[in-house]
């Protein structure tokens, strides 16, 4: 199936980032070159992205935010779903027309949206000088200097092993937390998903190397590493014969320095004892877990190829509150799924309502061509799919507004992330909340503090998703 690409126009994405023009390359000679940089999808791809920007700084090229000035364009795409896929293909059209308007002489464009639809890019955008894979971000380079030369470009690695980077990541997050990517790929197979085409199978990041990136990144002022891969639990059982990831956390735990150790994205039927023990043994891993299960009944998380069903997920989830009382427990679910009728819905929302997930995001079902779920029977419709999810989610607000409400009194610590204008206030996040996926706490004061502080506060008020606190 073709993409059908839309000139509707959709916000774009950008990970700003402050320019470098250390090293030196053969562009200097001809002068500055800028570049653009547009990041879009999962933070995993943030972390292929970063990357690349240092590459490029790393050989004088300076970056800007502004794509009138930019003389190269890079877009990382994203294809998970279909609205990810509009996004990707409408921010690569606006930034094909820099090709007529601006400066740009080179348009790149690389992840997962070209490594799904190589030949159908190369069509029907002739703007695009590069393409390249997902497995294939440490040539960006070769293709920058291909295509600064007037020479179309493209790269696509084999989806087994790992790209070699030897130049440091250029982090966008701010400096005082980031992600670290543990593995790459998946071998799920869920019937909905399109990663394991776009990313390969299941490939773990040595440890000895995790170590020492996650050393770089403290002593660069990192105190928050936020441990992700399409699934984190499995780390380490192709490189080791074994679930790996407890030994991961004791090594990261050792960092001078280091503050919080957050985990995401845990396949519920993975997660094990050595697991959680570390959880509790290491201190500066933060209770906090993502853990998404996509719905609850048994027909439907069969027909979407999970490895569980409600039974095992209700004792897994009293289990995990059983040996961590204070654990923080996100999750994701997918509403309008093929066959999903009325009747299975209300059990989702009862499950909602008993469970009393921590955090929980619902998405409607998107139909992803190439999947065995897009060739389902009796898919559902759009808008009941938007009316499900809107139940969810506003039952989830009534849940997670207790749930903040009796946190009144409660004594946490919160990194600052920025001032609230015009008034003595600022944002902050607890171990409870993942950046840009969860909630804040808004904290009173008179004191001068920096984002990236760590403050010690006390709960005092409580919104539907957020919290109110003051510095003790």
């Amino acid at each position: 199936m073709q993409l059908r690409f839309s000139l509707r126009k959709k916000k774009i994405i950008r990970k700003k980032v402050r320019g470098s023009d250390n090293g030196h390359s053969l562009f200097q000679v001809r002068g500055t070159m800028k570049l653009l940089f547009i990041s879009l999808g999962c933070d995993k791809n943030l972390v292929d992205s970063e990357y690349m920007i240092g590459m490029l700084t790393n050989h004088g090229i300076e970056l800007t935010d502004d794509e009138t000035e930019a003389d190269i364009i890079i877009v990382n795409s994203c294809c998970f779903i279909g609205d990810a896929k509009e996004e990707s293909i409408n921010t690569i059209l606006e930034m094909a027309q820099q090709k007529k308007t601006g400066k740009c002489r080179s348009l790149i464009v690389t992840g997962c949206l070209t490594q799904r639809y190589q030949e159908e890019v190369k069509q029907e955008i002739p703007e695009v000088d590069a393409i390249l894979g997902t497995n294939s971000y440490d040539s960006i380079w070769d293709a920058v200097k291909e295509t600064l030369d007037d020479k179309f470009y493209e790269n696509f690695h084999t989806l087994t092993g790992l790209p070699h980077v030897d130049t440091k990541r250029t982090i966008t997050t701010g400096g005082h937390f980031a992600y670290l990517k543990i593995a790459e790929g998946c071998n799920k197979n869920c019937t909905y998903c399109v990663i394991p085409s776009v990313r390969g199978r299941y490939r773990s990041v040595p440890l000895e190397e995790l170590v020492a990136s996650a050393k770089e990144l403290v002593a660069g002022g990192v105190k928050e590493l936020i441990l992700v891969a399409q699934e984190t639990t499995l780390y380490g059982v192709d490189l080791y014969g074994e679930k790996s990831l407890h030994k991961l956390l004791d090594a990261l735990n050792e960092i001078p320095g280091l503050f919080w150790i957050r985990i995401m994205y845990c396949y519920p039927e993975e997660i094990y004892e050595e697991l959680i023990d570390a959880m509790i043994r290491d201190k500066k891993v933060c209770h906090y877990l993502d853990m998404p299960i996509q719905h609850c009944n048994d027909s439907i998380l069969q027909r979407m190829g999970r490895k569980t069903n409600k039974k095992e997920l209700t004792a897994r989830i009293e289990h995990l509150r059983e040996r961590i009382p204070d654990i923080t427990l996100r999750t994701t679910l997918i509403c309008g799924f093929p066959g999903e009728t009325q009747q299975m819905h209300e059990e989702l929302m009862q499950f909602v309502n008993d469970m009393e997930f921590d955090r929980l995001g619902a998405f409607t079902y998107s139909a992803e061509e190439g999947t065995p779920a897009a060739e389902m029977p009796d898919q559902i419709d759009e808008e009941q799919k938007a009316d499900w999810q809107a139940d969810v989610m506003e039952l989830q607000e009534e849940v997670i507004f207790d749930k903040n409400d009796s946190m009144k009194g409660t004594e946490l610590y919160a990194f600052i992330e920025g001032k609230v204008a015009d008034e003595n206030a600022y944002v902050g996040r607890t171990y409870r909340d993942a950046p840009n996926v969860d909630g804040y706490i808004f904290i009173n004061t008179d004191e001068e503090l920096m984002t990236g502080d760590v403050v010690k506060v006390r709960v005092t008020g409580a919104y539907e998703y957020d919290l109110i606190g003051e510095i003790i």
